[in-house]
């Protein structure tokens, strides 16, 4: 009775804390469950920048940038061509090594009116769920611009009901000013907030554009991002491996995580002093100190 006792004026049971400890901890509950998490990103491959040995070898090519340590790859326009067949055999390549392909680089013609339905096709079976338009052809003016945001609207509207998006991804020319306004500007202003911008860093940096700003401008747009360095000099441009050219890194993944939607990053390289494969392992190993 006397344990008894001891336990009901503590407020305990056996096996508990007193009501003063639970209470001590309750007020404390929020300032532990309530602090952000950290997400980490997902890194993969541009496999343009490994264009010869994917020519020669899908297959080989496919599971050495996994073997690196690459969770995810996009394809870029060629795989337009391939049959669904085919596709399945890649997206079963994929799944075997764990990696995804979370998005492809196309020309126009994969987001017009009578190409979407192959692209469609071919990027749900390989997983994908962004179909980026990585060139839009002859452009005239700013007018021209806009109809390329309306040919971008027309594809996410198809795009959209079935859980896909459009996208579109910047060159040099893009954020050069034509006519007293960037196109990517026009692009950003005349499409739905769903179609993403997929930041080509060098390519920005080159044009004199501030890539942070970019995405700051552009919240929740920045869904995917193409890790490529550009240096100004001799022997530089984009010869420069990650890290050494002049883009801002470490304020542009702070940039692109707290406010572009930055989804996944995908490392690309048009060539280096080193072989493609080892530029590709190189520059993962450096995006990775990056990050630590």
């Amino acid at each position: 009775m006397k344990q008894s006792m001891t336990y009901r004026e503590n407020n305990l049971l056996p096996g508990s804390v007193s009501r003063r400890s639970f209470l001590g901890m309750a007020a404390a509950a929020p300032l532990v469950f309530s602090a952000p998490v950290k997400t980490r990103v997902p890194v993969g491959i541009e496999l343009y920048s490994v264009r010869d040995e994917l020519t020669k070898d899908l297959t080989g090519t496919v599971r050495a940038v996994a073997k690196m340590g690459y969770e995810v790859v996009e394809f870029y326009s060629p795989y337009y061509e391939w049959t669904t067949a085919y596709a399945g055999e890649v997206r079963k390549l994929l799944d075997d090594l764990g990696i995804r392909c979370l998005s492809t680089h196309n020309g126009a013609n994969a987001l017009s009116p009578e190409g979407i339905d192959k692209a469609i096709e071919l990027n749900r079976i390989l997983g994908s769920k962004t179909i980026v338009m990585a060139g839009a052809g002859r452009v005239i003016g700013l007018d021209g611009w806009k109809g390329v945001a309306d040919r971008l609207t027309q594809a996410s509207e198809k795009l959209k009901p079935l859980g896909m998006r459009a996208g579109f991804h910047n060159h040099k020319s893009e954020f050069v000013p034509l006519e007293g306004k960037r196109p990517m500007e026009v692009l950003a202003a005349n499409t739905p907030k769903d179609v993403t911008l997929q930041l080509d860093v060098g390519t920005c940096v080159e044009a004199g554009f501030d890539p942070v700003a970019w995405i700051k401008a552009n919240p929740g747009r920045i869904r995917s991002i193409h890790c490529k360095d550009w240096g100004a000099g001799e022997g530089k441009g984009y010869k420069v491996l990650l890290g050494e050219g002049d883009a801002p890194w470490k304020k542009i993944f702070e940039a692109a995580e707290k406010s572009g939607g930055v989804e996944f990053y995908l490392i690309e390289q048009e060539g280096s002093r080193f072989s493609a494969v080892e530029t590709a392992e190189r520059c993962l190993a450096t995006y990775k100190k990056m990050r630590a």
